[in-house]
């Protein structure tokens, strides 16, 4: 299918897909460790594959600009390779990026996020951007959409991080991202701090990712499958695309 990129499109195509597109898909990624058996480019790849189908679905209403290749993962920093930014420094460069292509005339924006570290930043930025450049920015995590799926083939009590879920979704849209000989389980640590600390618990804060992990992923990445990938990526993009099609008023085909 044909989609609008700009990273391999010309000035005068630009110019031209400027006639229909009505919003840009910004894909946010993270550099970070993700254990024994995916790369440490994991998020920022499945971002911008996510983006791309997901432009593909909208097209010629979308247009997807390059990745934000590195995220808030001051949490992981204790694995080696990890590259962390500041919550004002990706904040900054939503600014500058949104700021430039408001210059050519697009207003709404779908910040298209793949790392969990990452979300709590980008609600600020939807918050403050919004209001600072007269645009309408929101944000979406790539597949959390995907409840069904998810309910249905997720069985770890903790999973999320190069787990069953996410190696998934790579071996669906980017295996070149898994070591196949080094997929484990999670280590998980069974004492510490972190299980008072997690999302949704009554007193939540900052914990450092080995303090929960041993190995750096969690679930079960043994159970995981191309198919599973399949079933979870489809059915995100389906609710994308149905909610995008509302909330923007453009008339696209919804499956």
């Amino acid at each position: 299918m044909e989609y609008y990129d700009l990273t391999s499109m010309t000035w005068e195509e630009v110019k031209d897909a400027l006639d229909t597109i009505q919003f840009a898909i910004i894909p946010i990624g993270a550099h970070e460790q993700h254990g024994p058996h995916m790369v440490e480019s994991c998020d920022a790849v499945l971002a911008e594959r996510m983006a791309k189908k997901l432009c593909e679905r909208m097209h010629p209403y979308a247009v997807v600009t390059p990745v934000i290749n590195m995220g808030v993962s001051q949490h992981h920093l204790n694995f080696p390779g990890t590259i962390a930014l500041q919550p004002t420094t990706l904040i900054a460069i939503l600014r500058d990026m949104i700021a430039s292509l408001q210059f050519h005339g697009i207003n709404k924006f779908l910040l298209l996020n793949s790392h969990g570290g990452n979300q709590s930043t980008l609600n600020l930025a939807s918050l403050t951007l919004s209001k600072e450049l007269s645009v309408e920015i929101y944000f979406a995590k790539t597949t959390a959409s995907a409840k069904h799926s998810i309910k249905e083939f997720i069985t770890s009590p903790l999973f999320g991080h190069s787990c069953e879920r996410e190696v998934s979704e790579a071996l669906y849209l980017a295996p070149e991202l898994i070591r196949p000989d080094k997929i484990t389980k999670g280590t998980i640590q069974d004492q510490g701090r972190w299980k008072q600390l997690r999302p949704g618990n009554a007193i939540q804060g900052y914990y450092s990712y080995d303090e929960m992990t041993e190995n750096g992923c969690i679930g079960d990445a043994t159970k995981a499958s191309r198919e599973i990938g399949e079933r979870i990526v489809e059915e995100a993009l389906d609710n994308l695309v149905r909610e995008l099609s509302q909330l923007l008023k453009i008339r696209v085909d919804v499956q």
